[in-house]
C-alpha cells in the first residue's frame, strides 16, 4: 500500500447522499479478486449519463471526490474501495461514511474525510465557483484546506492506529509483521 502523508489535486463532485456500494461497484463486477480494472466500473449504472460528473473535464485527473452525507453505505463489498483506488482517488471527503466501507477504505489505502456541515459547504462553494480549485490534504496534521484561501483550513477525525497505517503504507497485518524481529525474538527467549 502505498503510504499516504499529503495529497494536493484537484476534486470531482458527486452531490449525492447516500450513495451506495452498489452504485459505487455493481455486483454484476464482483466476479473476482483481482482490484487491477476494477475502476473502468466505477459508477457503471450512474455513469452512462453524459452529463455524470466523472465524465467533466479535467476529472481523470482528480484525487480526491466530494460527496454527500453517508457515502459507501450498502453491503460490505472490499469491491468499492478497490475500485475508487484503481480509478486514481486517494481520498474521499464527505459529511459521513458508512461504518464498513469506512474501515475497508482505510485498509486499502483510502482516506475517508468525514468534514462538519460548514467545511463540506466550503469545499463544494470552492469548487463550484473555480473547477480548477485545488484541495490539500495533511493527514498527519488532520487539516484538509483550500488552496489560495488562507482562512479555509479544517480539520478531521481520523483514529490514530488507522492514521499511522496510512502515514506508513500498511494494513493490519503490514502493521504486525513490522513486529516480526521481537515477535522471533520473543519466541527465542527460554521458558
Amino acid at each position: 500500500m502505498t503510504p499516504f502523508t499529503t495529497l494536493e489535486s484537484t476534486v470531482v463532485v458527486l452531490p449525492l447522499d447516500d450513495v451506495d456500494t452498489d452504485q459505487i461497484i455493481p455486483a454484476r463486477f464482483l466476479q473476482g479478486t483481482d482490484k487491477v480494472g476494477l475502476g473502468e466500473h466505477l459508477f457503471a449504472d450512474c455513469g452512462r449519463h453524459p452529463d455524470f460528473p466523472l465524465h467533466e473535464i479535467g476529472a481523470r485527473l482528480a484525487q480526491i471526490l466530494v460527496a454527500g452525507a453517508n457515502f459507501g453505505c450498502g453491503s460490505s463489498r472490499e469491491h468499492a474501495p478497490w475500485a475508487l483506488v484503481d480509478r486514481g482517488f486517494r481520498a474521499i471527503i464527505a459529511r459521513s461514511f458508512g461504518d464498513i466501507f469506512r474501515q475497508n477504505a482505510i485498509k486499502n489505502g483510502l482516506l475517508p474525510i468525514a468534514l462538519d456541515a460548514a467545511a463540506h459547504a466550503r469545499v463544494l462553494a470552492a469548487r463550484a465557483a473555480d473547477p480548477r480549485t485545488v484541495v490539500r490534504v495533511d493527514l498527519p496534521a488532520q487539516r484538509v484546506s483550500i488552496a489560495g484561501d488562507p482562512t479555509a483550513s479544517f480539520g478531521f477525525p481520523i483514529d490514530p492506529f488507522a492514521r499511522h497505517c496510512l502515514v506508513n503504507g500498511v494494513d493490519e497485518l503490514g502493521y504486525l509483521l513490522g513486529f516480526e524481529d521481537r515477535i522471533a525474538a520473543h519466541e527465542r527467549r527460554p521458558s
